[in-house]
């Protein structure tokens, strides 16, 4: 049997950029991270972050030094939730929301890794978080 366990993002500091992704998230930061390695559990996987040497970091789009993941989070509010990652210090890169208020925007964390805030149809939420509607 084969499970997931870790996502892990490389960076130059764990503790910084483990804080900029509790924010965003919402979740704390694990007991006994160091300046090595640190994680926010999330069910039974941890997003982790480990300290390389020598961190290059993506500058996405560009494919000389691209990105090596990037993650989505699902919003109700995309204009709510841009204001607060831009104060955390995150940078907008590109915007892909259509007139009908659904799409993504892609941004960069502090150390240039992006993720993007998405708005997609079918995505309900309720009391007990998102669900998705069924798709016909």
């Amino acid at each position: 049997m084969l499970r997931l366990t870790d996502f892990i993002i490389d960076c130059p500091d764990t503790m910084r950029l483990a804080a900029f992704y509790s924010e965003v998230t919402g979740r704390p930061v694990k007991q006994g991270g160091t300046e090595s390695w640190a994680g926010i559990q999330f069910g039974e996987i941890e997003l982790a972050f480990i300290r390389i040497e020598d961190y290059r970091a993506p500058q996405w789009p560009d494919s000389q030094h691209p990105k090596q993941f990037h993650l989505d989070f699902e919003v109700d509010d995309i204009d709510a939730e841009q204001s607060r990652v831009l104060a955390l210090g995150a940078t907008l890169q590109q915007d892909s929301i259509g007139p009908n208020g659904y799409g993504w925007r892609v941004f960069t964390d502090p150390i240039g890794h992006p993720f993007c805030l998405c708005r997609n149809t079918g995505a309900v939420w309720t009391e007990e978080g998102l669900t998705w509607a069924e798709r016909g």
